[in-house]
């Protein structure tokens, strides 16, 4: 299987190619750069591997939440490639591309969160099976840091710009302070990649119109009587 990701929902802008079990991927922090960056990233990827776009057999999107412009254009990237191709698209949870960059070894809950903005994040919570694949054990969520209430566990690893912004809120929310916690990490394509593999596998790839965006929000920016309120 020729796999390609894309995940631009975060500030990190990124691209992946999974051949087989060989996977390369090009990663860039480039905020407001995404559009100019994951084409070029793209045909690189396919270049090094010496395959042409027409031997893809699907395509994986971070699907968000995230930047409301990041997931717009990487679900419309996916969209017409795979439209273009004929082949199906694995829209994948940006917050479990996150949780999967957490350590092989770790035991318990793993909180991914995504900075918001507006003074909030986006959060889920997994846990790894006895594959070691991920399970959501909480639903995705978009609030303030102080207003969740997290699933019980002894054990937490904590990722992404949420923790960096909102660190000392997260941790008086948890039932158990966090074993290991990394501020700046971000979701990548090769995650996706990984995540959205077993889903082609079993024929769980949708056509391309399907493929849709998860903002769990729908509205970018507070009023001037919100921003006077907080």
């Amino acid at each position: 299987m020729n796999l390609l990701a894309i995940d631009t929902s975060t500030e990190s802008c990124s691209a992946a190619l999974l051949c087989g079990e060989r996977l390369s991927e090009r990663s860039e922090l480039a905020p407001r750069r995404h559009a100019e960056l994951i084409l070029p990233m793209i045909d690189s990827l396919l270049a090094e591997a010496g395959l042409s776009r027409r031997r893809l057999d699907g395509i994986a999107v971070g699907r968000g939440p995230g930047a409301f412009t990041g997931v717009r254009l990487g679900i419309s990237v996916a969209q017409g490639l795979a439209l273009g191709l004929d082949i199906p698209v694995v829209p994948v949870s940006s917050l479990a591309a996150l949780a999967q960059a957490a350590p092989a070894d770790t035991d318990g809950a793993i909180l991914a969160v995504i900075d918001a903005r507006m003074g909030e994040i986006y959060a889920g919570a997994f846990r790894r099976d006895g594959d070691g694949e991920l399970v959501p054990i909480m639903d995705e969520m978009v609030g303030r840091a102080t207003e969740f209430i997290f699933p019980q566990s002894k054990n937490w690893t904590v990722l992404g710009s949420g923790w960096a912004a909102y660190a000392e809120a997260l941790a008086s929310r948890l039932p158990a302070p966090p074993r290991f916690a990394d501020g700046a990490r971000y979701p990548q394509a090769r995650a996706v990649a990984r995540l959205a593999q077993p889903q082609f596998a079993a024929g769980r790839g949708v056509s391309p119109e399907y493929a849709l965006p998860v903002y769990l929000r729908d509205k970018v920016a507070l009023t001037l009587e919100e921003q006077r309120a907080r």
